[in-house]
């Protein structure tokens, strides 16, 4: 059985530097979920700390830090879209400095964005997309049917968003065919995994992706519950032969094994390897260690735009792997593979200020999600018989 999608890698994976703005720390919704814990109305960041960070960037053409074949370019916030003019002025002075430097970036680079939709039919965001739409990668978050969706990503006044997400996916869709949504599943909305997985391809969105959160949320059953719910998505996924066409990502075939202690002894993230920029100008080795993704630790910053990165602040991290930061129990399980976490939910979970403890709180719900993987393919395989 060879007629399957397969959960395919990003843009130039491996070869790409990612480049974070975190251009504002404000979002019109209030996602119980969100890791963001920090989002708020006035962290917006300025014209010129960009312009210094992108001068810094490229600056550097040939450093270590910065030796890549391609660049991604990404913006978050909050929501990214609510400072679409700053947005464009980043853009647009990057393409023009690329070109005049005569940049290895020039021509392969990419704007990356993970946008909530609400505001992505706007005049303004569609002139930007029409401006650089070879170079796009946009991903509309959109978690499954009305009634999953509005559990968690909700607006302040708690009135949940999907309608206001929702009729955004056809134009969104096509302007994007293959573009990909993503999912994230928490205790509360464990039951409508898979009637949200199905709608979404009803939308025709073709690749899910999807995850739990990595926080220490999970209760007693738990994982009974998102194992069913898997095992209920296999089912129809296969006996609607959705498999050629559609993707789900809870459903790999490289995971559930034991680990190569060689191939596979690398850090699940790039923290480290990239970089996110703020609007005070600090550096930080992924957005999930500035202050406003952080319950409990202080912020890890590895420079900023005045001083730029110290390699010592950020030596720490080129050495993770996972043996580093992972207990025996986890190097020597028999289903080890494919089991994530987030750098910054490590750090945040942490015993002590260390980035060299792993969070085991998905531990059960990988074991789940393996068994139910398991049993996907194992359908797929019966139908060559």
């Amino acid at each position: 059985m060879e007629d399957y999608k397969l959960n395919e890698k990003g843009w130039q994976y491996g070869m790409s530097k990612n480049i974070t703005f975190i251009v504002t720390k404000d979002c019109q919704l209030a996602c119980k979920y969100c890791y963001l814990v920090g989002k708020n109305e006035k962290e917006r960041m300025p014209w010129e700390v960009a312009k210094a960070a992108i001068d810094y960037v490229l600056d550097r053409e040939n450093d270590q830090n910065f030796a890549y074949e391609s660049v991604i370019f990404d913006f978050i916030g909050g929501e990214p879209f609510l400072e679409i003019d700053l947005i464009e002025k980043i853009c647009d002075y990057i393409k023009m400095e690329l070109f005049r430097r005569n940049h290895h970036w020039f021509n392969s680079y990419r704007f990356s964005f993970s946008t909530n939709g609400i505001n992505y039919d706007s005049e303004k965001v569609q002139r930007f997309i029409d401006k650089n739409r070879e170079h796009l990668s946009i991903g509309i978050t959109i978690d499954g049917t009305k009634l999953k969706h509005d559990l968690n990503r909700i607006y302040k006044n708690g009135k949940g968003s999907y309608d206001d997400v929702v009729r955004n996916i056809p134009l969104w869709l096509k302007q994007f065919p293959d573009a990909a949504t993503k999912v994230t599943i928490s205790h509360e909305d464990l039951p409508y995994i898979k009637d949200s997985v199905a709608h979404l391809f009803e939308l025709g969105i073709k690749t899910v992706n999807i995850n739990v959160v990595f926080e220490d949320v999970w209760e007693d059953g738990d994982d009974k519950i998102f194992e069913e719910q898997l095992m209920q998505l296999a089912d129809y996924i296969v006996e609607n032969k959705l498999y050629s066409e559609y993707m789900c990502s809870f459903f790999n075939k490289d995971i559930g094994l034991p680990l190569n202690k060689v191939s596979d002894n690398q850090n699940w993230c790039g923290a480290g390897r990239m970089i996110a920029v703020d609007a005070r100008g600090n550096f930080y080795p992924c957005t999930r260690f500035a202050k406003y993704s952080l319950r409990d630790k202080e912020p890890r910053i590895t420079g900023n735009i005045e001083t730029g990165i110290d390699r010592n602040k950020l030596r720490p991290f080129l050495a993770l792997t996972r043996t580093s930061q992972s207990t025996n129990e986890c190097i020597n399980c028999e289903v080890a593979s494919g089991c994530a976490w987030c750098q910054g939910e490590n750090y945040d979970a942490a015993d002590t200020p260390t980035i060299y403890q792993r969070s085991i709180a998905i531990c059960k719900m990988h074991k789940a999600r393996v068994r139910a993987n398991n049993y996907y393919w194992q359908k797929l395989n019966d139908l060559e018989k």
